[in-house]
Order: structure tokens, then sequence, then C-alpha cells
């Protein structure tokens, strides 16, 4: 009860986050199978921040779901900024365009549906920030394909990297998540070209910087 009290406390004592959000956050819950899965309201308001402390031009997010990541991070980002967002599920597209239509924002954002794995190799940019929030069993292979895709001094971003705890445990051999996420996590560990520190926020959230 304690931490959910600390959760509101905080709630109400950062920025809000606008009527659009909201909108959507509440579509999600009434409309989609796994609303949780959305970043959120401190999330959210963390992935702004972190755009208007890195300043990136070209941002790239693996796994877009309902977009709601997608656009704190545009509203953090300049106004000649550039994201491309993935989701590989196309029943999400109408979801998506519905609410990224009514953005002021929504130039900034270029949408692709498909397998992230297949589309990475085909965006011609250098990216100054990634935010990794989709298949857990790939984010090694994720983590593989952009990595020189991002600049020296970028911000990688990778979510749900506690995993509701699960880290800690021995998975089952057929929980491919679990063991995507820890696999993950242990790569990251012995990677020296990055620097690296796992925020426990809701999830997990790891913030990896490349040297």
């Amino acid at each position: 009860m304690e931490q959910d009290n600390i959760e509101q406390y905080i709630l109400t004592h950062i920025d809000e986050e606008g009527e659009l959000l909201r909108n959507l956050n509440r579509d999600a819950h009434v409309n989609l199978l796994r609303p949780r899965m959305i970043s959120g309201h401190l999330q959210g308001r963390l992935l702004k921040m972190f755009c208007r402390i890195v300043q990136p031009k070209y941002i790239l997010e693996i796994g877009t779901y309902t977009a709601y990541a997608t656009l704190c991070l545009a509203e953090g980002a300049a106004d000649n900024a550039e994201i491309h967002t993935i989701e590989v599920n196309d029943e999400l597209e109408d979801f998506i365009m519905k609410h990224l239509h009514k953005s002021k924002l929504k130039d900034k954002i270029h949408l692709h549906i498909g397998d992230a794995i297949q589309i990475i190799p085909t965006i011609d940019c250098i990216f100054d920030l990634v935010f990794i929030d989709a298949n857990k069993r790939h984010y090694c292979e994720y983590y593989d394909l952009i990595f020189d895709k991002v600049r020296s001094g970028g911000l990688i971003i990778a979510d749900n990297t506690l995993w509701d705890g699960k880290v800690l445990e021995t998975p089952h051999p057929t929980d491919k998540q679990t063991i995507g996420i820890q696999a993950f996590n242990d790569m990251l560990e012995k990677d020296n070209r990055v620097e690296k520190v796992i925020l426990p926020i809701r999830d997990g959230l790891t913030l990896i910087w490349k040297k």
C-alpha cells in the first residue's frame, strides 16, 4: 500500500501527461488485450526528459504498440527530429494512426509495420537515441543490429529488464521471454563498449550509454 501511495505522490508532483495521452490510455484499456504494456504516465515523462537532455535528431523505437511512448519521445525531441518506430503487429496500425493523426507532432514520426529484425537494416540513419520495448526473446538480436547504427555518446534505453522479478528465477525452458531478458542483461554486463545502469522503475528500465 505504501508503494502505491508513493507512486500516486510521484504522479501528482510531475508534469501531466496531457489530454491526448490520457485519451489514448483510456482507449487502450477499453479496446486492447494487454493495456498494461503501455509505457504510462511516469515512464512517458521520463522518456520525454531523456529527449530533453540528449536532444536527439534521430530516434529509433523498437515496439510501437499504441504509440504512447512514441508521442512522449516526440514531445521531448527537437522540432527537426526524426522518429522511426517499428511495430510487428499490423492489427495495431489503425489504433496507432488514429492517435498519431490527432497529434501536432505527427510529422516527426515515421511508422514501420513489420519485423524489426528485417526493417532496422533498411533505415539509413545513425541514431542518437534508441528505445527497445518489443519481443523480449529478441533483445540481444535488436541490440546487435542497432549497435553500429548508434553514434558514440548515444543513448540506448531498454524496457522490461527486470521482467516482474523473473530475472531472479530459473525460468522454465519454454519461457523464452524470461530467458531472452536474462541473456540480454548478462550480455550487457560484459559489454565494455558501453556504460549501463538499471533503474528499478515499473518493470525495469536500463540506460545504456555508448562510449
